[in-house]
C-alpha cells in the first residue's frame, strides 16, 4: 500500500473563487478582464487542474515559457501572459508559435525584440512604481513606451499595454494608492491595455475602479486558490473556498507519561500523561518545518494540535481531544474539513503561497470533481 498522504484539488472551488473575483469587480462597476495567475504549477495545484477550473477566465498569466506551452497543449486558446517576459532571443519564436504575450521590463528585452524578425507579439511595458523589482523607472518609462510603440509600428509588436505591480496591497492601502497615483501620472495619455491589480488589489473595494478606461486586465493569484491575500484576514470571510486539501492518516499512536519529550530537539515536553499520534506528513512533503506546537490539525473530524518539531517524513499530534483516533484515522493538515491553509501559514510565520507552491512532487494529487470544458 502506498504512503497515506494525498493532495486533493477541488475544481469547483477554483471555479467558485474565480466567480468571487468576477462578482467583486461587478460590485465595484469596474470593467476589467481577468488573467488567472497560474505560475508555479498553478500554486502547486497543477496546470491541468487550473486550465479546467479557470475555464471562465479571460486569460492565464504565469512565468515559465514551458508552462505556457503546456497550457496551449491542454487546449487553452485565450490570451497567455508571461509575467517576467522572455530571457533570450530564441524565446521569441516560441511566443510567436504559440501566441503568447509578454511583459517587457528592461532595455535588454527591447533590444532582443528590435532584432526579432518573426511575426508580431503582444506586450505590456512594466513600470516600477515602487515595488523595486522589475520595470522601467518613472523617469525612463515614456522613452521605453515610445520605443515599444515604434516596434509596434514596425510590425514586431502587435499590441502595447501598460503594467505595474503593487507591493503592499495586502496591508497598506496608502502605499498602494501612492503607487497607483505614480502609475496614472506616468502613463497619462498613453494608449493601450492596462493591468495593475493583483489578488489583494482586486478584492479591495474601489482599486480596480480607480483605473480609468475600459481596457483593463486584473491579475488575481492566491485568492483563486482559496487563500487570503491579506494579513490577518481569513479566506472564509472573503467568501473563498479551499482549492486544495492536504490529507494523511495516523500511522502510530502511543501514550507518553508526564515529563517525556517528543521528536527532534525535544521541543515539546508533556506535562501530563498524553496520547500522541504520528502522521505520515513532514517537511519533505512540503509541510512547514517551522510550524509551532499548537498549529491546528484535524484528526478523525476533531480539531487538535501539532506538538513538537516537524520531521522530514512525520509529525506528531495531540490525541487527547480525539479519544476515538486509531491507526488509520484520517488527518486533514489543511483544506476542506480541516484548518485553513492560512491558519497553518500563520502558525508557521509564512504565507499560504509558500505552503501551496511548496508542496513537493512526492505528494500524489487527485483532482475532484470534473469541471466544465475550456472556453475557446
Amino acid at each position: 500500500m502506498s504512503r497515506p498522504i494525498l493532495a486533493t484539488v477541488h475544481l469547483q472551488a477554483l471555479a467558485h473563487n474565480l466567480a468571487r473575483v468576477t462578482d467583486r469587480l461587478a460590485t465595484d462597476g469596474a470593467a476589467a478582464r481577468i488573467w488567472a495567475v497560474v505560475k508555479a504549477n498553478a500554486y502547486g495545484h497543477g496546470l491541468e487542474a487550473a486550465v479546467r477550473g479557470f475555464a471562465a477566465a479571460d486569460g492565464l498569466a504565469l512565468l515559465d515559457i514551458q508552462e505556457a506551452v503546456r497550457c496551449r497543449e491542454l487546449g487553452w486558446r485565450r490570451p497567455i501572459l508571461l509575467l517576467e517576459g522572455f530571457f533570450r532571443p530564441a524565446d521569441l519564436d516560441v511566443l510567436v508559435r504559440y501566441g503568447i504575450s509578454t511583459v517587457v521590463h528592461s532595455s535588454a528585452q527591447m533590444d532582443m525584440l528590435a532584432a526579432h524578425g518573426g511575426d508580431a507579439i503582444a506586450a505590456h511595458v512594466m513600470l516600477n512604481s515602487g515595488m523595486h523589482r522589475l520595470g522601467f523607472q518613472p523617469d525612463e518609462y515614456r522613452v521605453a513606451f515610445d520605443r515599444a510603440r515604434a516596434l509596434q509600428a514596425a510590425g514586431i509588436l502587435s499590441e502595447v499595454g501598460k503594467m505595474t505591480h503593487f507591493a503592499r496591497a495586502d496591508d497598506d492601502l496608502a502605499v498602494t494608492r501612492a503607487q497607483l497615483a505614480c502609475f496614472l501620472r506616468v502613463t497619462s495619455g498613453l494608449p493601450g491595455q492596462v493591468s495593475v491589480c493583483n489578488s489583494a488589489a482586486v478584492l479591495s473595494p474601489g482599486l480596480a475602479l480607480a483605473v480609468p478606461g475600459e481596457d483593463q486586465w486584473v491579475r488575481p493569484g492566491i485568492c483563486l486558490y482559496g487563500a487570503s491575500p491579506y494579513v490577518g484576514r481569513d479566506a472564509e470571510s472573503l467568501g473563498l473556498l479551499p482549492a486544495m486539501t492536504l490529507s494523511s492518516e495516523l500511522i502510530s499512536t502511543h501514550v507518553l507519561p508526564a515529563g517525556e519529550a517528543i521528536g527532534y530537539g525535544h521541543a515539546f515536553r508533556t506535562d501530563h500523561d498524553m496520547r500522541v499520534g504520528i502522521v505520515a506528513c513532514g517537511y519533505a512533503d512540503g509541510y512547514p518545518r517551522h510550524a509551532i506546537t499548537g498549529t491546528p490539525v484535524v484528526v478523525a473530524g476533531v480539531q487538535t494540535r501539532l506538538v513538537g518539531r516537524v520531521s522530514m517524513d512525520m509529525l506528531s499530534v495531540d490525541l487527547d481531544p480525539v479519544p476515538q483516533a486509531r491507526v488509520g484515522s484520517p488527518v486533514v493538515l489543511w483544506g476542506e474539513g480541516g484548518p485553513s491553509v492560512d491558519a497553518v501559514a500563520w502558525s508557521s510565520s509564512t504565507i499560504a503561497n509558500d505552503l501551496l507552491a511548496g508542496l513537493t512532487h512526492r505528494v500524489p494529487r487527485s483532482v475532484q470533481p470534473a469541471a466544465t470544458g475550456i472556453r475557446g
